[in-house]
């Protein structure tokens, strides 16, 4: 995607991604994050959440996974500041919007939100510069 491309108002597509045991404690794990809320039902529960569930750095990735899918492999991010929620667990679908909300000094801002059947998991902004116009 180039800058040409991209106006204040555009709506990115919505991802939607299944919550699935596996995938909280392999993201988790592949972060190096052991903490036991993210991989043991049973002591996740011990400590008065549902389930198992997402980590922060899990969450940041996707923020960024979303961002990029759409604006493709020569966007560059600048900053991503993220407000969390609810949590995500586990057995849930966490599905991402967003939308330009402005152009400045050749940077994109984006706002996401994050959603999860308890509410929002993730809001924030995503500043990024894309290629210039052909």
């Amino acid at each position: 995607m180039r800058e040409d491309e991209v106006h204040i108002g555009s709506v990115l597509p919505e991802l939607s991604i299944d919550l699935t045991p596996t995938v909280v404690v392999s993201t988790a794990l592949a972060t190096m994050d052991f903490t036991p809320v993210h991989h043991d039902t049973q002591l996740a529960r011990a400590q008065g959440s549902k389930d198992i569930f997402l980590n922060i750095l899990t969450t940041m990735g996707l923020v960024e996974r979303y961002v990029t899918d759409w604006a493709g492999p020569q966007a560059v991010i600048k900053r991503i500041n993220v407000k969390l929620g609810v949590p995500a667990y586990a057995g849930d679908r966490l599905s991402f919007n967003g939308t330009v909300v402005s152009h400045e000094d050749g940077r994109f801002a984006v706002e996401v939100r994050g959603k999860v059947s308890l509410g929002d998991h993730a809001t924030g902004t995503v500043l990024l510069t894309l290629p210039p116009a052909h």
